[in-house]
């Protein structure tokens, strides 16, 4: 490869200042002809490169900036190569955050990239092994920079270090792609509005056939790579086999389909019939494939293709082979022109257990030229870990929604001269929530109810609420007082058959290493006790190591109405004290999980400063009602980013 390029300069610090000649646009700078951001310097750098730069081409194309019309598609397809090469140098021999800018050079049509890292002392690297952030079809590091650019090199400022690249555009004559072709997306669905728009542009409009080895050999590599990002986002088996569709189509086949297969006992999906073709893997014969999409160059031959497929499933006989198998031509459902032509169809397998089927086809061809048979097949086996990745999520989410009915409770109490309010957003939708709460009877003219945090989410989450609730309620309706039930659950947290459940639901997730031991079981719990009387609401209650209930006077007065006591599971000993106060009429009690106190903005949180309680001052005058949704709108608005842990609060307010 040679001398690695180098420039230092030591007299400019400006950021934004070029790094180097080639960066220097001829004539007046158009700022939207400039791509920039700031990435982290984590795995998924390389693969927010690429998404960059293939949405700023596809604006830039839409805008009819100058030079854009040179803006082909090897071009782009080796622009997004050399990103995504630079980017994963960076996150590996740097390891900083990295800022990544592109910009189309007027009237040229040439693209500049500059991948800037902060380790100016580390020169880039350039390695034959392969990245471990990447698929196979990296590491070949800066040979390849170097290669496909027209010039690049390395400038060191102070802090800072660029490697830029300048690759101009291709020659005229062999440069065929259009504006159109550049801005063509797919105008679907809302739901897959975004997916498909990326894969469109992924597979554009065919070239002239001598040209396919050609964006084979460029830009299969970027296609795979970018393919494999786009997929693993997905979590609907659906949308899966609908993005397959729109990758393949028009690029590497006139036409595919997509079957899904049922996982239970091997067999096919529901959709068919015995009559239909269906198979199992245990060879008895199953209810029949699901035609989950079908995807033609031509929009209106789809339902018409549909149909021909749906009586013609395949028929896989050779267990879990990948490889393509014959496909019988479906020329009943095309156009004279389109009566002969190929098709192949790949099983999609993951994890030693067979999903689906990909049939493709393209008209007018004896055989389909090996280097599409194989780039299909690596698309295929992506497009079934994609839909392994989003079958196992449904089940998960599935288990989840389960879990957490039985969980919480199924309605809340409804107390005498008390107005309540109730927001419960559990953050990770794919497995059971740490918190919950509880608002329920216990008899002789009392009500009790509970906001708890558990430590950690998932099955160990689920075992401590599954036994801290019945408790709750058991203990109550017993008559036990508030800290005589906190004792007693705190004793249950620390005794050897709770952890026996624990250690069997860890299980249930996986299996324990060496070394596993006992998993602590910390619960914070907010405890209370409601008895009416004429005139108020006597609350006795108790916080263990749980945010402190606010209590709001009818004048914005706001006051704490308990004190400070240890988590529960944490020292076998421990004692707890209760604290009872009159809830007079237009007095409100708010009780929060951390998911709110610890709502966080940057490094400052919501109840930095009193935050909580000044938000609840100005809720004086509200109903409970009113309270709780405010409360909920100004967490969510604290942050720019959705809540990234559970929240839940319980309002409760004497009429």
């Amino acid at each position: 490869m040679g001398a690695i390029p180098t420039q230092r300069e030591t007299a400019r610090c400006v950021s934004d200042a070029p790094a180097q000649p080639h960066a220097l646009p001829h004539g007046p700078v158009d700022p939207r002809a400039r791509a920039h951001a700031t990435l982290p310097g984590s795995p998924v750098a390389p693969g927010s490169a690429r998404a960059l730069l293939r949405t700023a081409f596809t604006d830039w194309a839409r805008l009819g900036l100058p030079g854009t019309e040179h803006l082909t598609e090897g071009l782009a397809d080796d622009a997004v190569l050399v990103a995504s090469e630079l980017v994963t140098n960076a996150v590996v021999h740097a390891g900083t955050d990295v800022e990544v800018v592109c910009r189309l050079e007027e009237p040229t049509g040439a693209l500049v990239l500059e991948v800037c890292d902060r380790h100016p002392s580390r020169a880039p690297r350039d390695s034959d092994a392969e990245s471990p952030y990447e698929t196979p079809e990296y590491g070949r590091g800066l040979r390849l920079v170097s290669t496909l650019a027209e010039s690049w090199g390395v400038t060191y400022r102070k802090g800072a270090k660029t490697v830029w690249a300048r690759l101009a555009r291709e020659d005229e004559e062999g440069a065929e792609r259009t504006d159109e072709d550049a801005i063509a997306v797919y105008d679907s669905r809302q739901a897959l509005e975004r997916g498909l728009d990326v894969a469109e542009f992924l597979a554009p409009e065919p070239r002239r056939p001598e040209r396919d080895r050609d964006w084979l050999n460029r830009g299969a590599l970027s296609f795979l790579a970018e393919a494999s990002d786009l997929l693993a986002g997905q979590l609907d088996e659906n949308l899966v086999a609908a993005l397959a569709g729109q990758l393949i189509v028009p690029r590497l086949a006139d036409w595919c389909a997509v079957w899904l297969e049922d996982e239970v006992m091997g067999r096919w999906g529901s959709g068919g019939s015995d009559s239909a073709g269906g198979w199992a893997a245990d060879g008895t014969g199953g209810t029949g494939p699901r035609l989950a999409r079908v995807w033609h160059g031509s929009e209106n031959r789809i339902e018409q293709l549909r149909r021909a497929l749906e009586k013609d499933p395949p028929h896989p006989t050779d267990g879990l082979r990948s490889g393509p198998v014959s496909y019988p031509w479906p020329g009943q459902a095309l156009d004279l022109r389109d009566a002969h032509g190929t098709a192949l169809a790949y099983r999609l397998v993951a994890g030693g257990r067979p999903l689906g089927t990909l049939v493709i086809g393209r008209s007018g061809l004896l055989r389909f030229p090996d280097e599409i048979t194989g780039l299909v097949e690596d698309l295929s086996r992506r497009v079934a870990l994609a839909i392994g990745a989003a079958r196992q999520y449904a089940r998960q989410a599935t288990i989840s929604r389960v879990l957490q009915r039985g969980l919480l409770p199924t309605a809340v109490a409804e107390i005498p001269g008390v107005h309540s309010a109730l927001v419960y957003e559990p953050c990770d939708k794919g497995g059971p929530s740490g918190d919950f709460y509880d608002l329920f009877p216990a008899g002789d003219g009392r009500w009790c109810f509970a906001v708890g945090d558990v430590q950690g989410k998932g099955p160990e989450a689920a075992v401590v609420i599954g036994l801290a609730r019945p408790w709750l309620r058991l203990l109550a309706r017993e008559g036990y007082r508030v800290a005589d039930v906190l004792d007693r659950l705190n004793r249950l947290l620390l005794d050897d058959a709770t952890e026996a459940a624990d250690a069997a639901a860890r299980a249930l997730v996986q299996p324990a290493a060496p070394g596993d031991g006992p998993q602590t079981r910390f619960l914070s719990l907010l405890y209370g006790e409601l008895a009416p009387f004429e005139g108020g609401v006597r609350v006795t209650l108790a916080s263990a190591g749980h945010p402190l209930p606010l209590l709001l006077g009818p004048d914005g007065t706001v006051r704490t109405a308990a004190r400070p006591q240890t988590l529960l599971g944490v020292i076998e000993d421990e004692t707890y004290t209760s604290e009872t106060f009159e809830l007079l009429p237009g007095e409100t009690l708010l009780c929060v999980t951390d998911g709110v106190t610890e709502r966080r903005s940057g490094s400052d949180m919501f109840d930095d400063a009193d935050g909580l309680a000044t938000a609840l001052a100005g809720c004086a005058g509200l109903s409970a009602q009113l309270i709780a949704e405010r409360i909920k709108r100004l967490v969510h608005e604290f942050g720019g980013r959705p809540p990234e842990d559970d929240l839940a609060l319980l309002v409760l307010q004497a009429e």
